[in-house]
C-alpha cells in the first residue's frame, strides 16, 4: 500500500492540517485559528490536536509529517528561531517535540523555501530543475531549488533573497523587502501623499491614510492613477534587481512568483522585467528564462510541507517522489 503524509501549515493567523497522497494531491485537510497571543505551549496543543484529525487509524500507513512554518527557523536542528508573527516563540524545538507525540519522521521548512519545492513538485515549476521562487506579500520570501534539490546551505539558511543588499541612487544601502514587499508600496504612496501629491486611492478608503494597504494601491493603479502606477512600478524595479542578483547566482530556467502583490500583474511585473533586462550581465541569463506566477494559491503550503517529507527535508531528487512510495 502506498504511504500518505501528513502536512501542516503553521501561519500567524491559521493551522491547516492535510493528509496528501503519493502524488501530492490532498485527501483531506482541517483548520482552525492559531491564535497565537496564548504562547507557544497552547499553539502547539493546537497542532497535535490537529494532526490527529487528519491521521488514519493505522499511523503505519504514514511516510512522515511536513510542516511550513514561518521564518527564522534552522530547518537542520528544526528549531524555531524567533518568528515576529508568533510571539514568544523563541528557540522552540518544533520538529522533535512533533516527533516525539507522534513517532514518525518530522520535517521542518520555512514556508518560502516550502513553497519553492511544492512549485517544482507540483505548480508552475514541475519540470524544472532549477527553480527560484519569490513571494512578494507583508514580506519578500524566496527559496531555491538546485539541480533537483532544495538548496539549504551550511546551516539550513539559504535562498534570503528578499534581503539582497541594493544601493540606492541616495547612496544608502536598502534590501529587496523594505523597497518592494506591500507594506513598503502603501508606505511610498502615503507618504508622497502626505507631501502633498494626489491620489484616488485616499478615496478608496474614504479619506483614511491609515487604511491604505498594497491592495488599495494596486486598485488605484488600475484605474489608472498615476501615483499609483509609480508606486508599483518602482516596486517592480527593485524587485527586478533582486531577481537579477538571483539570475546571476543560480542560473534558473524558471522564475516563479508567488504572494499577494504579484496579484496587480503588468503594474508590477512589466517594470520588473525590464530592470531584469536592463541590468543582467548579458542575454544568456535569460534567452530561455521562464517568469510564471505560481499556480498553488493557498494549497502551496500544505503541498509543499507533504514534499518536504517525501523528499526526505529537500534532500531526496524531486524527480525521485514516485520511486519512493
Amino acid at each position: 500500500m502506498a504511504k500518505e503524509i501528513i502536512a501542516v501549515d503553521l501561519g500567524g493567523t491559521q493551522i491547516r492540517a492535510a493528509r496528501l497522497d503519493q502524488a501530492l494531491t490532498l485527501l483531506q485537510r482541517e483548520n482552525t485559528l492559531t491564535r497565537a497571543e496564548q504562547g507557544p505551549e497552547f499553539v502547539i496543543n493546537r497542532i497535535k490536536t490537529y494532526i490527529r484529525k487528519v491521521m488514519p487509524k493505522r499511523q503505519a500507513d504514514i511516510l512522515g509529517i511536513g510542516i511550513s512554518a514561518p521564518g527564522p527557523l534552522n530547518p537542520l536542528s528544526g528549531v524555531m528561531i524567533a518568528p515576529p508573527n508568533l510571539p514568544g516563540w523563541l528557540d522552540i524545538p518544533l520538529r522533535d517535540m512533533i516527533a516525539a507525540e507522534f513517532g514518525l519522521p518530522v520535517y521542518l521548512g520555512n514556508d518560502a523555501n516550502v513553497a519553492a519545492l511544492a512549485e517544482a513538485c507540483k505548480g508552475a515549476a514541475q519540470g524544472c530543475r532549477h527553480v527560484v521562487y519569490f513571494t512578494v506579500s507583508t514580506g519578500i520570501g524566496s527559496g531555491v531549488i538546485s539541480d533537483g534539490k532544495l538548496l539549504l546551505g551550511h546551516a539550513g539558511l539559504a535562498a534570503e533573497l528578499g534581503h539582497i543588499p541594493i544601493v540606492m541612487e541616495s547612496g544608502q544601502v536598502s534590501t529587496v523587502e523594505p523597497e518592494a514587499a506591500g507594506p513598503a508600496i502603501a508606505g511610498r504612496l502615503k507618504a508622497a501623499i502626505q507631501a502633498g501629491a494626489k491620489s484616488s486611492a485616499l478615496d478608496l478608503v474614504r479619506g483614511d491614510l491609515n487604511r491604505i494597504d498594497a491592495k488599495t494601491v494596486g486598485l488605484a493603479a488600475a484605474a489608472g492613477d498615476e501615483l499609483a502606477i509609480e508606486c508599483l512600478a518602482y516596486a517592480g524595479r527593485i524587485l527586478g534587481l533582486g531577481i537579477v542578483c538571483a539570475l546571476l547566482a543560480f542560473n534558473p530556467e524558471i522564475i516563479v512568483l508567488g504572494g499577494g502583490v504579484t496579484k496587480t500583474g503588468d503594474l508590477l511585473l512589466r517594470p520588473m522585467k525590464e530592470a531584469i533586462h536592463r541590468h543582467i550581465l548579458n542575454d544568456s541569463f535569460t534567452a530561455d528564462l521562464r517568469i510564471e506566477l505560481a499556480a498553488l494559491g493557498d494549497d502551496v503550503a500544505l503541498v509543499g510541507a507533504a514534499a518536504l517529507a517525501a523528499t526526505d527535508g529537500g534532500n531526496v531528487d524531486i524527480s525521485e517522489l514516485d520511486r519512493r512510495f
